[in-house]
């Protein structure tokens, strides 16, 4: 019998479970930038637990187990930021990640005060791109890190994201 995947408010019992996840997934993107000392991968665990009472922090579960995890604020100018979209391995390719950036997005979207979301992705990571752009987002901005990374800041209105959610919704 399969069990379903639920999407849910992390709480501080799952911190360690998000950190050991995060360090699994970030493993690709460090090989593919030739970078192991991203901040994903050297993030403490105190710094994890800091970032659950500052902003919304999702978790994707199968049974008691942490499979997928986004993190999510809302900035003074309305800007809603998302990051840390992380799905094990084994989960990817199944819409998971889809369903948690839409679930982020309907929770940053309900306090009112966000008008954009904003994230950002290295320019090598097509999976990230190909599955924001799928979800309405749009590169706005590139910001060359080093010889080996540059950031894509991917942007989207609030109103696009509702139109988006209601439709998927309906599809």
């Amino acid at each position: 019998m399969g069990m379903s995947v639920t999407i849910s408010a992390a709480t501080e019992a799952d911190t360690e479970q998000i950190l050991k996840l995060q360090y699994l997934c970030y493993q690709s993107e460090a090989q593919l930038y030739g970078d192991y000392s991203m901040e994903p991968l050297t993030q403490s665990l105190d710094s994890v637990r800091a970032e659950l009472t500052g902003g919304a922090v999702l978790v994707a579960r199968l049974g008691d187990e942490v499979v997928a995890s986004v993190r999510g604020t809302i900035g003074a100018d309305g800007t809603a930021r998302i990051n840390k979209l992380i799905v094990h391995p084994r989960m990817q390719r199944h819409g998971l990640g889809g369903r948690l950036l839409a679930a982020v997005e309907a929770e940053l979207g309900t306090a009112g005060t966000a008008k954009r979301f904003e994230l950002l992705t290295g320019h090598r990571s097509e999976h990230n791109l190909r599955l924001y752009r799928k979800h309405g987002y749009e590169p706005v901005a590139t910001k060359r890190v080093d010889d080996r990374l540059t950031l894509v800041t991917l942007a989207k209105d609030v109103g696009a994201a509702s139109a988006a959610t209601a439709f998927a919704a309906t599809a």
